[in-house]
């Protein structure tokens, strides 16, 4: 039956936003493993070739709340296109640069683009899927961004060991045009509407600042940079957000989604995702340590050590996603974060010398299980809890929260590292991870009984 399953053409509107959020994620994990040879290349230290990476997300990160909101007033599809145009051209011109500013400033227009598609990634996928399997689509993403994270270091090796490091930037042209041409006749146009806000540049203004600030002194603190000017810029970003968020409650569809905020089964969505994403990143950052300086692992084995949880998240999201079409999704994340904490558990439990590659896989495997259990049906949450008309500011605010998760996360690894003894770093990080990973599993069960009224 036709309202049973998509039509071919939604399907094929789907293959654009794949691509390109393959795109956007393999752009990261490859140019992490290129550094050193492009620091080499521009002749200048480790340190500041990290910021090849840190501007990308940096752009992303102060960019995706006003885009999100433009969206939601004028276009998904238009914002789709631009960002894919804007991604695909940068991407030509990181390949092309023969200087540091260059690629600094290509890497910048990256970000814009990819801002761009991920403002309104979710949004465009809850107009292509019929309602009662939007949970497939949402699972489709992650087992795509899954498989791109997975697979990055790996490609990026591969390519390194043919090419020079400008085919790292090369091969999304192709794909690129491809998902321009096919997301302009196929990606279904914005709801009608009878009366749009205009677009507050106001707003938009304060939310880079006070990110941009913010964001950018984090990553600093992270680099051990200056004191006094990261703790100066956290002070003005958050003097600016106190008015920018007295702003937004005045406007009809805010920048700051203040609004949904108010929908509490929203606002603990975007609390549940945020915890989630530091209990990960927790664990993530901090394992390769683990592995490498205490069980004596090589950086090879320590890379594919890691790679089982991102497979496993990939094969269990679509599961989870059939799942909750008939089940309480709250519960299903819930569950997801129970078994992701085991997993942080067993990771604890590890001999400190002795330690099978066995022994490290099943438990890396298990907390992948736990986290694609929990990711899908969450984001589903989330998606329902929202008025169609703001979805786009919606899905600006979960990337946003994962964002900001991921910061913390990375944030507090640093601080651990800083003021704990070695021989325990990495564990007092997993006791973060497994405090935080109850924390998001008790805010998920606590909205089960709220979502039954918002479902069909």
């Amino acid at each position: 039956m036709m309202d049973e399953k998509l039509s071919l053409r939604k399907y094929a509107a789907v293959i654009a936003i794949l691509l390109v959020l393959v795109m956007t994620v393999l752009d990261v994990t490859l140019v992490n493993v290129a550094l050193p040879v492009m620091a080499e290349k521009f002749g200048v230290s480790d340190s500041y070739a990290v910021w090849i990476v840190t501007i990308y997300q940096l752009a992303i990160t102060m960019l995706l709340l006003p885009l999100s909101s433009a969206g939601d007033l004028f276009s998904y599809r238009r914002n789709f296109l631009i960002g894919v145009a804007v991604f695909t051209m940068a991407s030509a011109l990181c390949a092309a640069s023969g200087g540091f500013t260059m690629i600094l400033i290509s890497r910048a227009l990256q970000g814009v683009g990819a801002a761009c598609v991920m403002s309104v990634n979710i949004a465009l996928t809850r107009l292509i899927y019929p309602r009662h399997i939007l949970g497939r689509g949402l699972a489709l993403n992650a087992m795509v961004i899954a498989i791109a994270t997975a697979a990055g270091p790996t490609i990026a090796g591969c390519i390194l060991s043919v090419a020079s490091w400008h085919w790292l930037f090369l091969i999304n042209v192709p794909f690129g045009i491809a998902a321009f041409f096919i997301g302009k006749k196929l990606l279904p146009r914005n709801p009608s509407k009878v009366h749009k806000p205009k677009f507050d540049w106001i707003s938009a203004i304060e939310n880079v600042i006070v990110f941009g600030l913010i964001f950018y002194a984090l990553g600093s603190f992270a680099r051990k940079g200056d004191l006094a000017i990261n703790t100066c810029l956290i002070c003005i970003g958050v003097i600016v957000g106190i008015f920018y968020v007295r702003r937004q409650f005045d406007k009809e569809a805010p920048m700051l989604p203040v609004d949904l905020f108010r929908i509490k089964l929203y606002s603990q969505s975007i609390a549940t995702s945020v915890c989630s994403f530091i209990a990960q990143n927790l664990a993530m950052i901090s394992l390769p340590f683990l592995f490498f300086n205490n069980m004596g692992f090589s950086e090879i084995y320590t890379g594919l050590l890691m790679t089982p949880w991102p497979l496993a998240t990939m094969v269990v999201a679509p599961v989870a996603a059939r799942f909750v079409e008939r089940h309480n999704p709250s519960i299903t994340a819930a569950m997801g974060m129970g078994v992701y904490a085991i997993g942080i558990i067993l990771m604890l439990c590890l001999p400190a010398t002795g330690a099978s590659e066995f022994d490290i896989v099943w438990r890396m495997a298990l907390c992948g299980v736990g986290f694609g259990m929990f990711q899908t049906p969450n984001n589903i949450v989330m998606v329902i809890a929202t008025p169609l008309q703001r979805t786009g500011g919606a899905g600006g605010m979960q990337s946003t929260a994962r964002l900001v998760g991921q910061t913390i996360g990375a944030t507090a690894v640093t601080l651990i590292f800083a003021i704990v003894p070695q021989s325990v770093s990495v564990n007092v990080c997993l006791y973060a991870a497994l405090g935080t990973s109850l924390v998001a599993g008790i805010l998920s069960a606590t909205r089960a009984g709220r979502l039954q009224s918002n479902r069909l």
